[in-house]
């Protein structure tokens, strides 16, 4: 039966919205008979089903005892290495018990973990009446995420009087008075054991069972049927919020993704790793949210259309540029028209004349199936909008054009191969290899000629992701396009939902969750995943925003690269021999263009500032390694405006989110520009950079 379900499941790509809230009641938390049940079918649809084969046995078992420790404790700030070592007879025999249908040493953690978190609680109101002091000169690592777990209470102790410092450190630094600051910090410690009296069986299930098919791979994991709930909430599009996805790491509620067209992505003052720390409806009334469980943060932060609310930030960078910030943000429901492809034109000066090279942002792979599967011939998806566009007089009579995918972390991946039909006249688009052995080749449904045959160069960076890639990969292989900008975030996996209601195990009164299990891997036409890798652009650029971190090669047990035969289709020849003159004058303008110059600079910056994960516990220190880092930012603020012929800025409060011209951006237009040159038979000029034409945009 369960084979049969599996067969006949849509092949979806998804994003897991939410990490696993914890949960615990006055009393010890036991599980119900429900979850023991739905514990034996989780573990048989991974055992059995997952493209990654691995045995549910004494092997697997000793790896998820580990990572449950760690999803509890993901900084080691409460377990010691004694409470490890107390369960330990029991690590080989989690495979035994969910077999059977038992989870009593899942649940046994748990209560340790609830015993550590009051005693952490406890010694944290302690240090925080006995006085602070910022004249010293300690530091506290802020990662501990590979730190080893402390060999006494007294090791955390000394732990926990620093993290208390830095805590109230950080906010004192955005100006708040002491006083304030030390009644925020006892009402956040005080919350750290209040809110695990909140805690539901089904939280610890849930925490649970995620880090057991989080051995399978990072994209595999058990939802809740309060997390089922808001992940179908999110794929409608129909939330009103900020438009982001949100997931715990520890007492943190962290931004894993932007949603294109929400109010937090077009405000531009948020970014994938920060961390919301507080959230209120009015600018004085803002609560603090450390160590609150994710579906509260989620409720706050949800409000009417057109209602703002107001979000205390800590930027995601770990060095010293870490002051809180509060922003507001206008709530609103993330259509499709947000989220729609656009166009617009830039003018490059070259020796005969100006080149028209045209832009297209494609910010998500989207479609309306429900207008579709009602039968609405005219339903949006980037496709259609991509070929209107084309189609348009903003596009007319350009001489290139640069598809933007950057950001892009994917969709339907029915569009991807859509749109990449566009680009070419026929051929395969990927390849999908499942779990069962059996290999699809997608092709272009549409078999027709392409809709634009010219100079073409694909935009990507660290987030763009899954169908993204797909495209990306297919105009790499094709020889159809210049592929520009960062190593894709790597992301080759395909993911189905499995309602566990199906198996028997809850009903629609008593809903049980779903399993987000990976069934098959993509694969590049010429035979080369993009798991893992991602692609790589033929011509490299800059990121300030890129970070290794947030991309597959960064995740726990991710599945490998690997390679299978290739698609049987016909490389283009348009691009051979050309991109080592593409790159040769790329490289030129890297080396002399002002703008890029200083956006490279600033990518170096952030680069070593991300890798600083330990900061000083002195507050005149870290005031000077603040201002450092603003006076360094503004400096390349100012070199990107005054490169562009305007006027450099006082202060980083005078920069508007959209103020920043787009260097990169330009950059690509130049290289279609060469390529259009070259393609033409001409010599492209080894020229500087100069301020772009904008047009009108769709």
């Amino acid at each position: 039966m369960i084979r049969a379900i599996l067969t006949s499941a849509l092949l979806a790509t998804t994003l897991l919205l939410t990490q696993p809230a914890l949960s615990l009641a006055a009393d010890a938390i036991e599980p119900t008979p429900l979850q023991e049940r739905a514990g034996q079918v989780v573990g048989e649809l991974l055992s059995r089903y997952h493209y990654n084969d691995l045995q549910t046995n004494d092997q697997l078992s000793g790896k998820v005892y580990r990572a449950y420790f760690d999803a509890l404790d993901p900084q080691r700030f409460y377990f010691t290495q004694a409470d490890l070592e107390a369960f330990a007879e029991r690590s080989d025999q989690l495979d035994d018990e969910i077999n059977s249908g038992r989870l009593d040493t899942a649940y046994a953690i748990f209560e340790r973990y609830r015993q550590r978190v009051n005693e952490r609680s406890d010694y944290a109101l302690e240090v925080l009446g006995s006085g602070l002091d910022f004249d010293g000169s300690e530091a506290l690592e802020l990662d501990r995420s590979n730190a080893e777990w402390a060999d006494s209470p007294k090791a955390l102790d000394e732990l926990w009087r620093k993290r208390v410092v830095n805590d109230a450190l950080t906010q004192k630094l955005n100006g708040r008075p002491l006083s304030e600051v030390q009644e925020s910090l006892e009402g956040r410690y005080k919350r750290l054991s209040r809110t695990l009296s909140q805690y539901t069986a089904e939280d610890v299930f849930q925490v649970f069972m995620t880090a057991w098919a989080g051995e399978f791979d990072p994209h595999s994991s058990y939802m809740s049927p309060r997390t089922s709930e808001n992940f179908d909430i999110n794929m409608r599009l129909s939330l009103e919020g900020i438009g982001a996805l949100l997931s715990s790491e520890g007492e943190f509620v962290e931004i894993v993704e932007l949603i294109a067209g929400g109010p937090a992505e077009t405000s531009g003052q948020l970014k994938a790793g920060d961390r919301i720390v507080g959230v209120g409806q009015a600018s004085d009334d803002i609560q603090d949210v450390v160590g609150w469980r994710l579906a509260d943060v989620v409720d706050l932060i949800r409000g009417p259309k057109g209602s703002e609310v107001y979000l205390r930030i800590l930027p995601g960078t770990r060095g010293s540029d870490s002051r809180e910030r509060v922003i507001t943000l206008t709530r609103n429901t993330i259509e499709l028209e947000e989220q729609a492809a656009r166009a617009e034109v830039r003018e490059v000066e070259r020796d005969n004349g100006l080149q028209r090279i045209g832009v297209i942002e494609v910010p998500a792979f989207y479609a309306d199936f429900g207008a579709a599967n009602a039968g609405d011939e005219d339903y949006r998806s980037t496709t259609r909008d991509v070929r209107e566009l084309l189609a348009s007089e903003t596009l007319a009579d350009i001489d290139g054009l640069v598809i933007d995918l950057r950001g892009n972390a994917g969709g339907s991946l029915e569009e991807a191969v859509r749109m990449t039909g566009l680009f070419i006249n026929q051929g395969p688009v990927v390849q999908v290899n499942r779990s069962n052995g059996r290999r699809e080749v997608l092709t272009d449904p549409a078999g027709e000629p392409a809709v634009y045959d010219g100079p073409l160069g694909v935009m990507v960076d660290g987030r763009s992701a899954s169908a993204s890639e797909i495209f990306a990969a297919a105009m790499q292989d094709y020889g159809r396009g210049v592929v520009m900008g960062d190593q894709t975030f790597g992301k080759g996996t395909v993911q189905t939902l499995v309602g566990l209601e199906r198996f028997g195990v809850g009903d629609d009164q008593t809903p049980s969750g779903r399993l987000k299990l990976t069934i098959a891997k993509f694969y590049r036409i010429n035979g080369e995943s993009t798991q893992l890798e991602g692609v790589t652009p033929d011509l490299e650029m800059p990121f300030p925003h890129a970070s290794d971190g947030m991309g597959e090669r960064a995740a726990d047990n991710a599945l490998p690269w690997d390679t299978i035969r290739s698609a049987d289709y016909d490389r283009l020849s348009e691009l051979d021999g050309m991109v080592s003159t593409l790159r040769r004058h790329h490289q030129r303008r890297l080396r002399l263009d002002p703008a890029l110059q200083a956006v490279a600079k600033e990518a170096s910056r952030l680069e070593s500032e991300r890798e600083r994960t330990t900061v000083s516990l002195n507050e005149a220190e870290r005031r000077a390694e603040i201002d450092a880092a603003e006076a360094a930012r503004l400096d390349a603020v100012n070199a990107q405006l005054t490169a562009y012929g305007r006027e450099p800025l006082e202060s980083l409060d005078a920069l508007e989110p959209d103020a920043l011209p787009d260097v990169l951006l330009d950059e690509a237009v130049e290289v279609v520009a060469d390529l259009a040159e070259l393609q033409a038979g001409g010599s492209p000029r080894m020229a500087g950079r100069l301020s772009p034409v904008q047009a009108a945009a769709r």
